[in-house]
């Protein structure tokens, strides 16, 4: 792509040569006039794990796409055709955009390109806007002008780009053929990594033997050129005579720049290398034969590789950071392999020098008791626009060391608790006997109560732990929850009363307290509505009392309304509170209630 006419190239580093100095980070991404999203822009925070979750053709691939456009400049894959300009129309007025911004913490780029933010961080603007089908003009947010201007920070599309994360983008149906080339081009990335970096006894990495070599070839091309500069330079004169009947005083100098891009001249493994897969006592053939599992499965050892390799390499060496961009990592693998790539995914940032986002219809790869992840739903608007919002961010939920333990705990007993990342109606109770019951009524209306999504939190603390997460999910929802009583038998303390206010204390932190609704059963949910307290099987003794007792059926089906619909009426035993007195006064009412009977 041709230099815009007054524009500036600043040569720089995005990192700083301070090691002490913290990486650059990517923060945020704004799309508009791409593919299906038009010109209400959608934001994406980014994080080293983005999680786009959402209906199916919401535009989630699209975010894909664009994210792999901005870290591609100046390449054949920022190219764009006219299917990817927004309703396949060229429209001056709403071209093809894409922003990006990064948090740096030195000055390298230059001062007039750092927007310094509340927080005292250092934010750099850039942005690409594609005029016509090809390659894009990118800018740089002048922050002392206010202004996008045609000068850019960090220089060239080469420059900025070797600070950047290179994209490796493996679509959801990709052909064999592609996804076998994206597991090799994974490989031998990190293969050439490691051959760059590797050291011998007493070698620094100045003196290892890929350097020697660089050298050894600059040596001979600098000799060739030597060599042949008799012949250039009559190639030189033949074509200035004729370039000078055209354009006169015009002459050509063709420069053979021995020494650049030294890395570009070596090849260090053949071109076509072969990956092959099979059983040790049987027939290996090509990965692109194999099935679509196996080859997914094999996508997440050579990522599993790198990860764990990468900790092996020196900590001071300056490579170029890759980003992972994955659509729907969990087609045609098994549970068991699913839960394996979500842990890969997951580890890979923590572990090395990568960044991931990917796209997802399945709960499993939803963890948010790691610190690392953000989850944004895309939606589509009635109107058709389309819609990108946060929905989980660790450093806003503020999640403490017990609630990532409850929530690390209530993944392994079940692996489908975040559901509620994809839509509906959200109710959290406490226990299986609760959600057995409320399970079987969906079942029996499964049209009316098609769009709810229950919760299973196993015990208070861990009801704390979620409520902290669905505040910033910004969605309504309600909870149920045992009363307990405020003393043991024995006269003591009980822990489990001491909680209800936690949980209240949760709930009302909740900006939008008209979409959440808290109810107690008193003082459990078995004497509450089955009239006796079940010491074992209790998930059973409510289904069967559900399936054969129409009035008790009815009762909790009026709790489950409830809880759906905050206007709804509540059963009997149960009460919505909002402070602790309130609960103890409507818990001793009921107990005297029962005494009198």
């Amino acid at each position: 792509m041709a230099k815009p006419k007054n524009q500036t190239v600043e040569t720089g580093s995005l990192e700083s040569q301070d090691p002490t100095v913290k990486k650059p980070r990517l923060t945020r991404l704004i799309i508009k006039n791409f593919r299906c999203i038009g010109s209400i822009p959608v934001e994406i925070e980014l994080d080293d794990i983005v999680v786009l979750v959402g209906a199916n053709n919401v535009g989630k691939s699209t975010i894909l796409k664009a994210y792999e456009l901005v870290m591609s400049q100046g390449s054949s894959r920022e190219k764009l055709k006219i299917e990817d300009f927004y309703n396949n129309i060229i429209d001056e007025n709403n071209l093809p955009e894409i922003q990006l911004y990064t948090i740096v913490y030195d000055n390298s780029p230059g001062e007039k390109w750092i927007t310094k933010l509340e927080n005292g961080e250092h934010l750099v603007k850039e942005r690409w806007i594609w005029k016509d089908l090809g390659q894009s003009t990118r800018q740089g947010w002048n922050a002392f002008e206010n202004n996008w201007s045609e000068n850019v920070p960090w220089g060239a599309p080469n420059v900025a780009n070797s600070k950047r994360p290179e994209p490796h983008r493996v679509d959801a149906f990709d052909s064999p053929e592609i996804q076998a080339n994206a597991i090799k081009d994974i490989l031998l990335k990190a293969l050439t990594d490691r051959v760059k970096n590797l050291k011998s006894a007493n070698q620094n990495i100045q003196e290892n033997e890929y350097h020697k070599l660089l050298n050894k070839v600059k040596e001979l091309q600098k000799t060739i050129v030597q060599e042949t500069q008799e012949q250039i330079n009559e190639v030189n004169a033949e074509l200035s005579v004729l370039i000078s009947k055209v354009f006169p005083n015009y002459k050509i100098d063709f420069d053979a720049k021995p020494e650049d891009d030294l890395d570009k001249s070596i090849n260090l493994f053949k071109s076509e290398s072969q990956l092959l897969m099979g059983s040790k006592e049987g027939y290996l053939g090509p990965v692109e034969k194999q099935g679509s599992g196996a080859r997914r499965t094999l996508l997440w050892t050579a990522l599993k590789f790198i990860s764990e390799n990468k900790q092996k390499e020196n900590e001071s060496s300056k490579m170029r950071p890759h980003v992972l961009l994955i659509d729907e990592p969990e087609i045609c693998l098994h549970p068991n392999a699913i839960r394996d790539a979500s842990n890969v995914l997951y580890d890979l940032p923590s572990n090395s020098n990568w960044q991931v986002m990917v796209t997802t219809h399945s709960p499993i790869f939803i963890d948010f008791s790691r610190d690392n992840t953000t989850i944004v739903r895309v939606e589509r608007k009635e109107n058709g626009d389309i819609n990108g919002t946060t929905v989980f961010r660790p450093d806003k939920v503020k999640l403490s060391n017990d609630d990532k333990q409850n929530l690390k705990l209530l993944n392994l007993c079940d692996p489908y608790v975040a559901e509620f990342f994809f839509g509906g109606n959200i109710i959290i109770v406490e226990g299986d006997t609760e959600y057995t019951a409320f399970k079987y009524i969906q079942s029996k209306n499964p049209n009316q109560y098609r769009d709810i999504h229950i919760i299973r939190a196993r015990g208070k603390a861990t009801i704390v732990s979620l409520i902290k997460i669905l505040n910033q999910f910004g969605t309504k929802y309600s909870v149920l929850h045992d009363s307990d009583r405020p003393k043991t038998k024995n006269g003591k303390g009980n822990p489990a009363w001491g909680n209800n206010q936690n949980i209240l204390n949760e709930v009302n932190a909740n900006p939008k307290s008209n979409q959440t609704r808290l109810i107690a059963s008193l003082p459990n949910f078995e004497e509450a509505y089955f009239g006796e307290e079940i010491k074992t099987e209790k998930p059973y003794n409510a289904l069967h009392t559900i399936s054969t007792d129409q009035e008790k059926y009815e009762i909790i089906e009026k709790l489950l309304k409830a809880l759906i619909n905050h206007n709804s009426e509540l059963p009997i035993n149960c009460v919505e509170w909002s402070n602790i007195e309130e609960l103890e006064r409507e818990l001793d009412v009921k107990c005297r209630d029962n005494n009198s009977k």
